[in-house]
């Protein structure tokens, strides 16, 4: 193997959990030290290829166990950072690549598995691949603290998602966007994510995220006590939070009966 396909390979295993260098390291070796020199092949080249890769498979082994530990810390250290997040303003004051990583990150909590574009810069197009269920989704990262994302991004990237027909692609930024972007976006698998809709998705996926403080909750509680019975149906009104939109991680009064009764309230202070 050539030096660059050797750090392209190492690349590639660091984008995944540790866990995927053992493993591939290990079915390397038994692949190559066990069942290769017992592969009866008619060409004579590729029977001395294999018996003297079998001769050297403990160092290919090795060579592929070299990620596992660098992404183990890599990785600690992009979920450090997501649950340091105190809000939009220490969002902001991240490098444009910590934004791509904590982006990645909040992505792998909600269960997608996620590879990161090393080799894009600043503006690059696609800057991480999801994928959950065997489907494909993109997402293009702008940490523009105060210039609007216009509709000439929205526009290139859904050129990007027509090209590789992936499912949907999601523009995220710290700041906002412009309304000639928003109008270009409705009707089309495009997600527009600013920086309060990011702010809720991270504060969502910590893992401890910061608890109601009692003044609000008292309010809660009362207010709940004020209005137990649903103004349409009568039954009773029970405390949730929003999962989806631009509510989302928002807590509201939803009527019991759903979905028979959509009636819902919201939660004053």
């Amino acid at each position: 193997m050539g030096r660059r396909n050797d750090v392209r390979i190492l690349d590639v295993l660091m984008q995944f959990p540790w866990w995927v260098s053992v493993l591939i390291s290990a079915v390397v070796y038994v692949f190559l030290a066990f069942i290769a020199p017992n592969i009866i092949l008619e060409n004579q080249f590729m029977r001395m290829m294999l018996q003297a890769m079998s001769g050297i498979a403990h160092f290919i082994a090795l060579f592929l166990l070299v990620p596992a530990p660098l992404a183990y810390l890599k990785q600690k250290e992009k979920s450090k950072r997501l649950d340091a997040q105190k809000g939009i303003e220490t969002i902001r004051t991240l490098s444009w690549r910590q934004f791509e990583e904590l982006v990645g990150e909040a992505y792998r909590r909600r269960g997608y598995t996620v590879i990161e574009n090393e080799s894009a810069g600043a503006d690059g197009g696609v800057d991480l691949r999801l994928r959950k269920d065997g489907v494909i989704h993109l997402v293009q990262c702008k940490q523009w603290r105060s210039q609007k994302v216009g509709v000439s991004i929205v526009r290139e990237m859904f050129g990007v998602l027509t090209s590789e027909k992936a499912a949907s692609v999601s523009i995220i930024t710290s700041g906002m966007f412009t309304q000639e972007a928003k109008n270009f976006a409705q009707g089309k698998a495009i997600d527009l994510i600013d920086g309060t809709q990011l702010q809720q998705m991270v504060s969502q996926v910590q893992s401890s995220p910061p608890p109601i403080t009692v003044k609000k909750k008292k309010k809660v509680e009362s207010q709940l006590q004020s209005q137990q019975a649903c103004p349409k149906c009568d039954s009773e009104l029970v405390l949730r939070i929003a999962k989806k939109g631009s509510n989302a991680g928002n807590q509201f009064f939803g009527c019991s009966a759903f979905p028979k009764c959509r009636h819902t309230e919201p939660v004053n202070g």
